[in-house]
């Protein structure tokens, strides 16, 4: 059955839809975590409509699987209050704790966190149409990241945890919080990358004010109790609704020490204007990207097809970390995209819950008509869809599009598309790949295809300085967590892996004193005495 012979189908009606995988009854999240509390809402809200849809006589229609607050600018001053409160110059409860104590709470929320699993992975499948197994990985990998987290942070308080006597001074050198962060994360991976800030902001002392991705709110609906639960009041506060109304004033408030943000630079831009104290302010950015891969003649093309396949089209290609432009060297174009269509042919479409399904429909609104409209743009310049089906729209649905040839000039060879379309551009000379990633905006990674180790050293040399990250006959990816993960140009600010987080949430502080027998004593005293947690030799295991 052809594509077209499907698309009609493509959703289920009502009754097709397992009675396993609904969900019991529409969130209506009314619920929202302020100073310890769970307060009730009793404005207006937004509707929830899931990527999913089902088939009527009237065409796909989506499903709406609930609802949740939309706050505004009083709520979000509360929350500051509260965050800056329990923050209180640094002297409040959590900041002054003992970095064991403060882990025995994370490790709290993770036991609480560890119950909700099956209702958070099932928002995940409905909220953003992400495929049951990956929802489940998504969760499962944040759980470990707090795993991991807690561990890298036993380990820098150890080697924290000595004097340190240089020319006549001792001193103690610990991390210290920065004060009141402001955590958003992405609507891709909006509970991991979310916690990969949340969490290590907060065990390094930090209080926090956290507002979801609009695309991802309902998932964290079965963790505010825990969030509640696990972390003094005030420690953790929840915003829900648009970041437009709520994010400007928090800024323009100046009390924001740290901004997490996981977005477009043109919103982060819009952000950092707003705060009158940017000298104070401590960005955590991860941003755009529009990482290219780089097929050499020499390359293993079935290798290729399947790094590449994988790493254009996981999640519908909606990750930064996505393989956006292919350069293919002209001599094995061709044979490249014989591959590559009968892998694409292959690939599972459907709904989330389906067993080996990795295309799925799409939860942004207009997204298909944005594609489309790139697609038009590449046929008036000369390019083609070249795969069976490729554009084709049902719906929410944007069926996976492979085109070629895309060259300079076109919106696809420029724009971070984010979602299912696979641009392929053909070169002759490998000077003309590299301009093109030295002139681009963005600088996160790149996948090289290759087997010639000659051939391949001189481009890894010139590229580890373009990008943060070159992947050889992979594709690129953000994991393992205890690797880097950043870019250069507009691609991020700062690094984030399981220890550089607590570097980026934190800053390095002593105690000093002469070497005089009089300070000795103090600080002896306050050691052997357990009266302070910054001067403390604890060591914890």
């Amino acid at each position: 059955m052809s594509i077209a012979e499907r698309i009609p189908t493509f959703f289920p009606s009502p009754d097709e839809i397992p009675p396993q995988q609904l969900l019991s009854a529409p969130v209506e999240l009314r619920d929202y975590l302020l100073n310890g509390e769970l307060r009730h809402w009793q404005g207006a809200v937004q509707d929830v409509f899931s990527p999913v849809c089902v088939r009527t006589p009237g065409g796909p229609e989506r499903v709406r699987i609930g609802s949740f607050p939309l706050m505004g600018e009083a709520d979000a001053h509360a929350a500051l209050d509260a965050a800056t409160a329990a923050y209180d110059c640094g002297r409040g409860r959590w900041p002054t704790m003992g970095v064991a104590d403060r882990i025995r709470h994370v490790q709290h929320f993770a036991s609480l966190m560890k119950e909700q699993r099956e209702a958070v992975v099932r928002l995940i499948m409905w909220e953003i149409g992400k495929t049951r197994s990956d929802a489940e990985k998504e969760f499962d990998r944040t759980v470990v990241y707090i795993t991991d987290t807690i561990d890298a942070l036993k380990e820098l308080d150890r080697v924290s945890s000595r004097f340190v006597i240089e020319q006549g001074i001792i001193g103690q050198i610990r991390r210290g919080p920065l004060g009141v962060a402001l955590c958003m994360g992405p609507y891709n991976y909006p509970l991991n990358e979310t916690f990969t800030t949340l969490i290590p902001a907060l065990i390094m002392g930090n209080t926090v004010v956290m507002k979801p991705p609009r695309h991802g709110v309902l998932l964290f609906a079965p963790l505010l109790a825990a969030l509640r639960e696990a972390f003094p009041p005030g420690v953790v506060n929840v915003l829900l609704g648009a970041g437009r109304a709520l994010t400007p004033t928090l800024m323009r408030s100046g009390r924001i020490d740290v901004l997490a943000f996981i977005g477009t630079s043109k919103a982060a831009n819009t952000l950092l204007k707003d705060h009158p104290r940017p000298n104070r302010l401590r960005l955590v950015l991860g941003l755009e990207a529009k990482n290219p891969a780089i097929v050499l003649p020499d390359a293993d093309l079935n290798l290729a097809v399947e790094e590449c396949l994988a790493g254009s089209l996981a999640f519908n290609g909606q990750r930064c970390t996505a393989l956006k432009l292919l350069f293919v060297h002209e001599s094995v174009a061709q044979q490249f995209i014989a591959l590559f269509s009968r892998a694409l042919s292959a690939i599972g479409t459907g709904m989330p819950w389906q067993a080996g399904v990795m295309i799925t429909p799409l939860p942004e609104e207009g997204k298909t008509a944005y594609l489309e409209e790139l697609l038009a743009d590449a046929s008036a310049r000369g390019a083609a869809v070249v795969n069976e089906g490729g554009g084709t729209v049902t719906g929410t649905y944007f069926h996976p599009a492979l085109v070629y040839p895309v060259a300079p000039g076109m919106r696809l060879y420029t724009e971070e598309q984010f979602g299912p379309v696979v641009p392929i551009v053909p070169f002759t000379d490998i000077e003309e790949p590299i301009r093109a990633i030295r002139e681009s905006d963005y600088g996160q990674q790149v996948s090289i295809f290759g087997r010639n180790s000659a051939l391949l050293a001189p481009l890894i040399d010139h590229l580890v300085n373009q990008v943060s990250r070159v992947n050889i006959n992979s594709q690129c990816q953000r994991g393992p967590d205890v690797f880097p993960f950043t870019g250069r140009k507009d691609s991020a600010v700062g690094t984030l892996s399981v220890s550089d987080a607590l570097r980026a949430f934190s800053l390095r502080t002593l105690v000093a004193a002469r070497n005089h027998e009089i300070n000795k004593e103090i600080i002896t005293d306050i050691v052997r005495e357990r009266r302070s947690t910054f001067l403390s030799t604890d060591f914890i295991l």
